[in-house]
């Protein structure tokens, strides 16, 4: 064994591994001034991504230029208070908003796509069209899945998809919603997935796709591990802990183009 010392790696190198606050150093007892208004600032940017409007209308022009149709919903939350008070109220629409969905539901669909405000409508305003983008055409490639037209919801949470799944006759339900924001990323969108949507289902049944944002996962990234969930999922008609992701290792199977009767 050689003698010599190993040379001691100051903490500081671990910021270059990570944004987590590390390494801030302090000033007496107290951190100095910089890593504090710092922390501020990120908390202030994180308070205003859960309270920011949500401009559903400019999501649905955005997912129209796209192609597809899209209408508006809402949950049964009546504003921004109700809705961090009652999580419940975010996973039921409200009637007139059932009612709507139902009569214009039209042929049964193998994905639904929803987008919805959740914790952070400011992640649903930069990264849901765009993430769109990126994953439609793969969507498209060799034994294209049939997509139902997008639904907007305002005041969602992620089980609200599986209400709207349910009544648009989808097999599968894609929900593209904000995610709770942190002190590095106030803008991250998450992507769950859920196979024969119904409303009482829970998180064991759904996978998840996080940290879509720009210094997180990349939209092309996210698209390639969503496209290999759905077609497997679809293949497997099972979607949560049964089905893990090998998007890395495997291609999809075929699922072919035709619903079933």
């Amino acid at each position: 064994m050689s003698d010599k010392p190993v040379p001691a790696r100051p903490t500081v190198d671990l910021r270059s591994f990570t944004p987590a606050r590390v390494a801030l150093g302090r000033s007496g007892a107290s951190l100095p001034t910089k890593p504090l208004l710092d922390f501020t600032l990120a908390h202030a940017r994180a308070r205003d991504a859960v309270h920011a409007a949500f401009d559903a209308p400019g999501l649905v022009a955005g997912v129209r230029a796209l192609g597809l149709g899209a209408s508006e919903v809402a949950s049964r939350a009546a504003d921004r208070s109700d809705y961090l008070r009652r999580p419940d109220l975010g996973r039921q629409l409200d009637a007139g908003s059932a009612a709507a969905l139902a009569d214009g539901a039209t042929a049964p669909c193998q994905l639904a796509i929803v987008i919805g405000d959740g914790l952070s409508a400011a992640a649903v305003h930069a990264h849901a069209v765009a993430l769109l983008q990126s994953l439609l055409p793969l969507l498209r490639e060799g034994d294209a899945v049939a997509i139902g037209h997008v639904v907007v919801a305002s005041g969602a949470r992620v089980a609200l998809g599986d209400e709207i799944g349910a009544i648009l006759g989808a097999r599968m339900v894609l929900m593209l919603i904000g995610e709770r924001p942190g002190l590095s990323a106030p803008d991250s969108l998450g992507a769950y997935l859920t196979f024969a949507p119904k409303p009482g289902l829970t998180d064991a049944a759904r996978n998840c796709v996080s940290n879509i944002h720009r210094a997180g996962l990349s939209y092309r990234e996210a698209a390639l591990k969503l496209v290999w969930l759905v077609r497997e999922g679809l293949a497997r008609e099972v979607t949560g802990v049964a089905l893990k992701d090998e998007s890395a290792d495997r291609a999809p199977r075929r699922i072919g183009s035709a619903l079933p009767e």
